[in-house]
């Protein structure tokens, strides 16, 4: 072809991005309306809106970067959705996006995406049934957005702040969301990362139904019914989340239904009516986690098994397991240890740090409660705590079967980094090799000081 045949070769495969231009929206620029400015543009091109309320809904539907200057408004027509991406490939920049429709079955949203590869990054959205909405969209990533709903509308009546259906492969980075109905509810998707956000003030903070092989790592899940709920779904990861204070009629840090293989590391689970419920969850791990300060450190189904608990933290829980059946299902320890239970009051004569003593986890009248409910009327009355104490100097009633064998008499140290969710006064972090003992007492005290 030679180096002149080349270059021209090159010149047309560049030509695209070389003739990309730059349109302006606002009093200083060529266009009045973000819609004329679409309009106009050609693929890749991109549109910069300078700051104001700029009324109707957006439909991209060529590949364009839409970025505001100073927050401008977007303001839907109030159906609808605010903006609806249809081709692959845009970015949504820097907007405040507000009043988009009140129609659950259509997918009303303050952004629409029906296609792959977008960005949508740093916007506001508000007033909004559906905040972003995945509709057969997949490799798209989502950053750095805060996302409220309509918190006079029924929890029912409301949209999920981020809402996945049959996609695959997208990021969820960096948001802050509340008062929607679940924080992020994917069904259907899988491969997902979900990293760093802060989910509180709604009903599940994070939502899983029949979506497969997902992570989600480092996030906070606060003042919710529910921290995280996993619904027939296998293979979820978490890592390095907060599930704290998480109160109300049935509340829990984290929810299990029906689901196999997961593995949680290295969580923080404080402050909860319920740390840890589990029906019909199967071959699952829980290593390394704090579990604390909860009304019930774990409830479980007889229909949970093969699950393993080693080297947790169960510390200042009110009871530290209620199981709903005959058995737990699980495996409280392993070849090496078992849990750290800051009730276990037995010895360690060769001070290996496992304790010679197996620990019996239950709390009598829990285990009571299990099979009678309304018993939990009764739960802190001195005839309850009577009953407990004159059990454990002469038992007489069988109770739980469930044994840590290989209990740990020293908290383990946890790669944790733990701060107060609501980022108050009382915020408190710390280091990754902290020991367990002090992470758990800070935790807790700043868990119940904090408690509604």
């Amino acid at each position: 072809m030679g180096q002149t045949g080349t270059f021209l070769a090159l010149l047309a495969l560049a030509g695209p991005v070389l003739q990309a231009a730059v349109l302006r929206v606002g009093r200083e620029g060529a266009f009045r309306t973000i819609q004329d400015a679409i309009r106009s543009a050609a693929p890749r091109d991109t549109i910069l809106v300078e700051a104001g309320t700029y009324h109707g809904n957006l439909v991209l539907d060529k590949p364009l970067v839409l970025e505001g200057q100073s927050r401008p408004v977007i303001r839907g027509d109030g159906k609808g959705s605010a903006i609806t991406v249809t081709a692959a490939g845009c970015t949504v920049r820097g907007f405040a996006i507000e009043h988009s429709g009140a129609m659950l079955v259509d997918e009303d949203s303050g952004i629409l995406l029906k296609s792959n590869g977008n960005r949508i990054e740093h916007n506001d959205l508000r007033d909004v049934l559906f905040g972003i909405y995945f509709l057969n969209s997949s490799h798209n990533v989502v950053t750095g957005n805060v996302i409220r709903g309509r918190p006079l509308r029924e929890l029912g009546d409301r949209g999920s702040g981020i809402h996945i259906w049959n996609s695959s492969d997208n990021t969820i980075e960096g948001n802050r969301i509340s008062q929607v109905r679940d924080g992020m509810y994917f069904q259907n998707a899988y491969r997902t990362s979900v990293r760093g956000n802060r989910v509180h003030d709604l009903r599940y903070g994070l939502h899983y139904m029949f979506s497969d092989d997902n992570v989600f790592e480092d996030n906070s899940f606060y003042d919710n019914v529910a921290g995280a709920a996993i619904m027939y779904s296998r293979r979820i990861q978490f890592r390095r989340n907060s599930f704290v204070r998480n109160r109300g009629f049935s509340s829990f840090g984290i929810l299990f239904q029906d689901s196999d293989d997961c593995l949680a590391e290295h969580n923080v689970i404080v402050d909860n009516v319920v740390g840890i419920f589990m029906e019909a969850l199967r071959t699952s791990v829980f290593r390394l986690n704090l579990i604390a300060a909860n009304d019930i450190a774990v409830q479980t189904f007889s229909s949970a098994s093969e699950n393993v608990f080693e080297r947790n933290n169960f510390i200042d829980n009110l009871s530290p397991l209620q199981i709903i059946g005959k058995t737990a299902g699980a495996q409280w320890n392993t070849h090496a240890a078992g849990n750290h239970w800051s009730e276990y009051e037995g010895y360690d004569l060769n001070g290996d740090g496992i304790g010679d003593v197996p620990l019996k986890i239950q709390n009598l009248f829990e285990h009571l409660e299990g099979n009678y409910p309304r018993l939990r009327l009764y739960l802190f009355s001195p005839a309850s705590q009577a009953l407990a104490a004159a059990e454990k100097a002469l038992p007489v009633i069988e109770g739980s079967k469930e044994f840590d064998h290989r209990p740990l008499t020293r908290p383990v140290a946890l790669a944790i980094n733990v701060s107060d969710p609501a980022g108050g006064p009382a915020q408190a972090r710390f280091s990754l090799a902290l020991p367990a003992l002090m992470l758990a007492v800070s935790v807790v005290v700043m868990a119940r000081g904090r408690r509604r």
